[in-house]
């Protein structure tokens, strides 16, 4: 009989890592995919030891298409039902307009949407057949309002929110929940990575908020029942201004000519 566990992607590092830290003290058994193997694997032997749950590894880059597939076969081959499906594989991305490596563009768009949707698509109608499932898809206060800007990051997490929406009216009578998350400044090494280190010096200390508050938010929305999840007192507050009639045009402020 297969067992139960909760897949992690981009469980390396970040909300990712917490995540799964979250879920093992649950008592979940985990399988943590990620790029970087060797920190899956120094990960899961201190979440195996500390909280005795089966800590499975994949190393798997959700940029190339194969990987979902890559992903399902591993948990076929391996008897694991997944009964969580936790999407936070995500980078900052390339600028839209300005960077001119189209590869590169659709790389982004595979990790970001394509491999979240077919996720989805492999793994949900059998949680619904079996009647339970949770599934949070990491989007972000950045989809919630448009901005000049990138013209990617954004976009591409409004559709994650957008789906989850969907998914959760379409599979929540079934027992399968999905959320999709969206914080705001988080504390994690994703602004480091994406060079943004300096942005996040210069802003100040209220606007963010740690990677154990987030996920805890996460897994208290999901089991909820919340279709989106905004996590923090400040961005919770900010939400219904960003999507108000009268107020969302003061938050859309226009890039100006150089």
């Amino acid at each position: 009989m297969p067992q139960s566990y909760a897949l992690v992607t981009g469980a390396s590092a970040g909300l990712g890592s917490e995540f799964a830290r979250q879920l093992a003290a649950k008592g979940l058994n985990l399988l943590l995919v990620a790029r970087r193997e060797d920190r899956l694997k120094a990960l899961a032997d201190t979440l195996s030891q500390e909280f005795g749950v089966s800590v499975k590894t994949l190393a798997a880059d959700l940029s190339q298409s194969n990987a979902p597939l890559q992903i399902q076969q591993f948990c076929d081959d391996n008897g694991l039902q997944v009964d969580w499906l936790i999407n936070n594989a995500g980078i900052a991305g390339p600028d839209l307009l300005t960077d001119r490596d189209w590869h590169e563009q659709q790389a982004f768009f595979q990790l970001m949407m394509l491999s979240v949707v077919e996720l989805c698509h492999r793994f949900v109608p059998a949680m619904a057949a079996r009647g339970f499932g949770r599934v949070i898809n990491v989007a972000s206060v950045a989809g919630r309002i448009p901005r000049s800007g990138g013209c990617n990051y954004g976009p591409s997490k409004a559709y994650l929110i957008a789906l989850s929406e969907e998914l959760n009216l379409t599979v929540g009578g079934q027992g399968v929940n999905v959320s999709a998350l969206c914080p705001g400044f988080t504390h994690t090494d994703f602004h480091q990575t994406a060079g943004l280190s300096d942005m996040k010096a210069g802003m100040p200390g209220w606007l963010w908020y740690g990677a154990e508050t987030v996920v805890n938010d996460a897994i208290r929305g999901v089991e909820g029942g919340r279709p989106v999840v905004l996590s923090g007192r400040l961005y919770r507050w900010l939400d219904p201004l960003f999507q108000s009639v009268w107020t969302r045009r003061f938050f859309r402020i226009k890039a100006r000519p150089e």
